[in-house]
């Protein structure tokens, strides 16, 4: 997820517009305060893979089936939980803008409008992933723990210092933890891992569960059988091939982040451009291009994808020529 200096340039009061821009543009560095903590590789203890299964190495990405393996399976732990133990929605970088209102900023495909008083967002343009739909109205968007809280509960999280937590619930160093997507899409997910549910829109249901992988895999958490065997079923058919790329490289990640030291490296992200926050990086079939979101960030410039059967080329223009206002890349139609 982008830095605060990474924003795209806001809509805001005109009152007292150069005050709130002041204000957020001072926030840079220390967003990574809610960076997850990198996971150690752990292996599984289904028959399938008994030992710790080393990721395949290349220049840049991995098999996300590679990654799976690393994921032990356990029986979940669910005792205990309540939400108020992940305090979530911070302001880690003391800029005024709550994690809430940081995604809706990073995640508007046009300049968010905010009210400066306390930075609240009050429209921009929102693309919802899970239901293929387009919003302009923040009210009807809620963030997702792409992992939700009582799922990551049960697969380790019970066992966390609080501060741990909170990280986890906020945490803006990647663009796959948490994701803008309509409430109704959101609500009907609730609590439930890949086996329980699946995003209305077909089209990311690949990159959908690379995701959960990178997560649970970014953050040491388990996988119950059913959970384990339900992905794997899918990464060897339908989404045979799929990668990853390490955490925080994936396309609107910040800079590497502050976070507690641990000894071993963090596990991969899918690595192109977000729907929402969440980029589908699966080809379809046949094709060569990954699918893309229109308006989402992209890398590198020139790059190419698809989206609805048309051609997409990341760049720093529209199709009229006229460069975006804040200079970042992004796909637009080719």
């Amino acid at each position: 997820m982008m830095t605060v200096s990474q924003k795209r340039s806001l809509i805001i009061f005109p009152a007292i517009a150069i005050a709130f821009s002041a204000s957020c543009a001072a926030a840079g560095s220390a967003a990574g305060t809610t960076a997850a903590p990198p996971a150690a590789a752990v292996g599984s203890t289904s028959s399938a893979a008994t030992s710790t299964v080393a990721p395949k190495a290349t220049a840049s990405t991995q098999l996300a089936l590679d990654v799976l393996a690393t994921i032990p399976i356990r029986k979940e732990q669910p005792a205990g939980y309540l939400r108020s133990k992940f305090r979530h929605w911070v302001d880690a970088d003391g800029d005024s803008c709550n994690t809430r209102e940081e995604i809706l900023i990073a995640e508007s495909t046009s300049p968010a409008q905010v009210d400066p008083f306390g930075c609240k967002v009050i429209a921009g343009d929102w693309y919802s992933s899970y239901d293929d739909r387009n919003i302009t109205d923040p009210s009807e968007i809620d963030i997702d723990h792409f992992v939700p809280l009582k799922e990551a509960w049960d697969s380790g999280a019970g066992r966390w210092s609080a501060s741990r937590r909170q990280s986890f619930a906020n945490d803006m160093s990647d663009p796959r933890s948490l994701i803008a997507v309509t409430s109704s899409s959101n609500r009907s997910k609730g609590e439930k891992d890949p086996p329980q549910w699946m995003p209305r829109n077909k089209a990311i249901h690949c990159s959908y569960l690379s995701d959960w992988v990178s997560v649970k895999a970014q953050w040491g958490l388990s996988m119950d059988e059913s959970e384990y065997r339900f992905i794997e079923k899918r990464l060897t058919g339908a989404c045979a091939g799929t990668t990853l790329a390490p955490w925080g490289s994936a396309v609107g990640a910040p800079g590497t982040p502050s976070a507690p030291a641990t000894t071993a490296p963090a596990q991969p992200s899918v690595t192109t451009a977000p729907v929402s926050s969440t980029p589908d990086t699966t080809a379809a079939k046949g094709s060569a291009l990954p699918t893309v979101k229109p308006g989402a960030y992209c890398s590198p410039k020139g790059a190419q994808g698809t989206y609805s059967g048309a051609t997409y080329v990341c760049a720093t223009t529209k199709t009229d020529g006229t460069p975006y206002s804040d200079g970042r890349a992004r796909w637009r139609k080719a």
